[in-house]
């Protein structure tokens, strides 16, 4: 019984580390938000409020498509998304698809494990001073991986954003309340505080707790950008930095991201690298491209734009 218990714990173990780097809570999320430790719950716009807030849609006015790629060398994680967003008129919303596929190695035998995600994100300016949104959205995640049975279905999200003033802003969003159950697709709540003191500076601190079971994880962490223009101001350049910690995979991340912004694209770069806990390094890039673009309602984002 002893030999068969420590097996049970061996194993047990061996799947928790196969996989624990990524899930659909974080798998997501795009440049923008790991560059500066996930802390843009209180001013997400874009694409970050699909992951993120997607209250923040009315944050700002804007036609914008995007597509990005991330690699986590730790499971062998390739992370793909594309959306259309906007913001430009009175419900502001936007589409997007997701992918995220990857190959943990358990006992020396490569597994594999992958998730497709597609819907919308809705928001709607109950006033000028308070935000609400959803996101709706479709999953198909398959895995190898023997405590991780197949599952698809639909499942929401539910967020508010409220600006306090124009320089503070606060974000709430509870993730996957409701719809088909998945380990994946953990339920959850996150918030966060947003700050722009000064046009071309921002900061944010964000946290974000697990609802199911006895699983009552935290993960929180901060992050600042500067965010510096060319002579013409035709051109933006965003430095970012982070730092993250996740209570349940005893971890702690550092992270940080630069860019350039036009008139007509922009181009994140972002890495995330574990200082304690897991081995995690990740790489991520993003590409926008703009339609019409009226500016910010207040609030905007991390993109100082």
């Amino acid at each position: 019984m002893r030999l068969v218990s420590s097996s049970l714990i061996l194993v047990g173990a061996l799947l928790r580390s196969a996989h624990a780097e990524g899930d659909a809570l974080v798998d997501s999320l795009g440049p923008r938000e790991i560059a500066v430790g996930e802390a843009m719950r209180g001013g997400a716009t874009g694409s970050t409020a699909i992951g993120l807030n997607p209250a923040g849609l009315p944050l700002t006015r804007e036609l914008v498509f995007e597509g990005g790629y991330g690699y986590r060398f730790s499971d062998a994680a390739s992370l793909i998304g594309i959306s259309a967003c906007d913001s430009t008129n009175a419900a502001p919303g936007c589409f997007f698809y997701q992918y995220a596929g990857s190959s943990p190695e358990l006992g020396g035998t490569t597994m594999s494990r992958r998730t497709h995600i597609a819907g919308g994100s809705f928001a709607y300016p109950a006033t000028p001073r308070i935000l609400l949104g959803t996101t709706i959205k479709y999953f198909n995640f398959k895995s190898e991986l023997m405590d991780e049975p197949k599952a698809s279905g639909f499942t929401f999200d539910v967020g508010t954003t409220i600006r306090v003033t124009d320089v503070v802003s606060l974000g709430v969003t509870g993730y996957n309340l409701w719809g088909e159950k998945s380990p994946e697709f953990a339920r959850a709540v996150g918030g966060g505080l947003y700050a722009r003191p000064i046009p071309n500076l921002a900061f944010g601190f964000d946290a974000r707790w697990k609802l199911d079971g006895d699983d009552h994880s935290a993960r929180y962490g901060g992050g600042a950008e500067l965010f510096m223009r060319s002579s013409s101001g035709q051109t933006g350049f965003p430095l970012r930095i982070g730092a993250l910690r996740d209570n349940g995979l005893d971890s702690t991340y550092l992270s940080g991201g630069l860019g350039v912004t036009g008139m007509k694209f922009g181009i994140d770069l972002a890495v995330r690298h574990a200082v304690t806990g897991t081995d995690e390094t990740m790489l991520m890039a993003s590409l926008r491209f703009f339609g019409p673009r009226l500016g910010a309602t207040g609030g905007g984002d991390f993109a100082g734009e």
